[in-house]
């Protein structure tokens, strides 16, 4: 099954690290950086969705990425990786998918190091995540979809 994960990782790389485990298990995963790539998203029979959480959320530029280029009707799955574990990070990009009338396969959540923002002033939190734990995780919950 081709895969294709659009993603936003800045700062420390937390969520490219879940991303490149991933891809390592599975030769038919493309990885497209929203900021480099402006990719016709047609061709993968699933749709991955990456950020690191900006003030709540994915990030803007995957929001923006997904609402342009998104395939309707296409399955997905969504991944974040944020200081810490809220449900509602979600929130933003499924009202992208809801209008893209995209499948939710599934989500996977997991602790990054985060320095965004006022985090900056007090050496940041979450401090030594994802760990290899989390990363193998990651790469469970992805050979577990549907």
């Amino acid at each position: 099954m081709k895969t294709g994960i659009i993603y936003y990782s800045a700062h420390h790389g937390n969520t490219k690290k879940l991303l490149e485990a991933i891809r390592q298990a599975d030769e038919n995963v493309d990885l497209i950086n929203v900021t480099e790539e402006d990719r016709d998203l047609s061709g993968y029979d699933r749709i991955g969705i990456a950020s690191g959480i900006y003030y709540g959320s994915f990030a803007k530029q995957v929001l923006a990425y997904a609402e342009k280029h998104l395939p309707i009707g296409r399955p997905v799955f969504l991944i974040c990786t944020c200081g810490a574990p809220r449900k509602s990070y979600y929130d933003q990009i499924r009202k992208v998918m809801e209008r893209r009338r995209n499948d939710e396969l599934g989500t996977y959540q997991c602790l990054g190091f985060d320095t965004f923002g006022p985090f900056r002033l007090i050496g940041g939190i979450a401090k030594n995540h994802p760990t290899a734990d989390e990363v193998a995780g990651a790469v469970r919950f992805y050979r577990d979809l549907k």
